[in-house]
């Protein structure tokens, strides 16, 4: 059986927040390492990943690997009935057709529980391979948030252009073009550790949709840095640390010309 126990029901709240609009239904895969989802979005062009470590868990026990095929709108409901601060407890049966979960609040003088149906599904896991890239940036994760917001009301479309003089973020469109630049080592926030950092093989010029850039940055809240991965047609890995339980990866390819690669 899995029993998982997470400290902080927010956690999860902001990790379902960050993929239900890209993955309607996924199979979340529990073993002994902890929880994984891999999931393509409903168009096909965006990959969603996140793993959980078990030892980021409070109490985790998993006896046998297994899925858990879950609608994210319905657990999303059910999570909304879990205060932030309460302690969540996950518990499935090897062959159940149910997931439940447990609400404590700090205080431990509330206990709600909840159970979920599960879904059959039938999903196709991916090999991603390991890519050596040419350019990986880590900057503040509200900036990038911000830059994909300020630059969508001009394009669908942004232009990433990373150098050694730092990354630059434009895009052009009927009213007009606009562009961002953030500089190595630049610290938009006063913090030290959200400052721009550029590790560069080689210089990169992509084009990719700011529809789901804007998307993946609803992992915001996740992390105060984003990780962006690039190199020449591959796509665009863009990941969020989750605190020290685990992570949450985007994938994106490229555009060529006006279609996704």
């Amino acid at each position: 059986m899995l029993e998982a126990r997470m400290t902080q029901a927010a956690t999860l709240k902001k990790l379902l927040d960050a993929i239900k609009e890209l993955v309607t239904d996924a199979n979340f895969d529990c073993n002994d390492a902890g929880i994984n989802l891999q999931a393509m979005d409903n168009s096909h062009v965006a990959l969603v990943a996140f793993l959980l470590r078990a030892q980021g868990f409070e109490h985790y026990r998993c006896d046998r690997n297994h899925s858990l095929g879950i609608s994210l709108a319905s657990l999303t409901k059910i999570l909304k009935c879990a205060g932030n601060d309460d302690v969540v407890t996950l518990k499935s049966e090897e062959d159940g057709d149910l997931l439940s979960l447990v609400f404590e609040s700090p205080n431990q003088d509330r206990v709600s529980e909840y159970d979920l149906k599960l879904m059959d599904i039938d999903s196709e896991h991916l090999g991603i391979p390991e890519t050596e890239y040419d350019a990986v940036v880590k900057l503040s994760s509200s900036e990038f948030q911000r830059i994909c917001r300020d630059l969508s009301v001009l394009s669908e479309s942004v232009i990433i252009d990373c150098s050694k003089d730092g990354i630059k973020f434009s895009a052009s469109g009927d009213i007009g073009s606009g562009s961002v630049k953030l500089k190595q080592g630049a610290s938009v926030d006063d913090n030290a550790d959200t400052s721009t950092t550029i590790e560069l093989k080689q210089a990169v010029t992509l084009t990719f949709s700011l529809k789901y850039l804007s998307n993946f940055t609803k992992a915001t809240p996740l992390s105060d840095t984003v990780t962006l991965s690039m190199s020449g047609e591959v796509p665009l890995l863009v990941e969020y640390k989750v605190s020290d339980v685990g992570y949450i990866r985007y994938y994106l390819a490229p555009k060529i010309g006006d279609d996704n690669a």
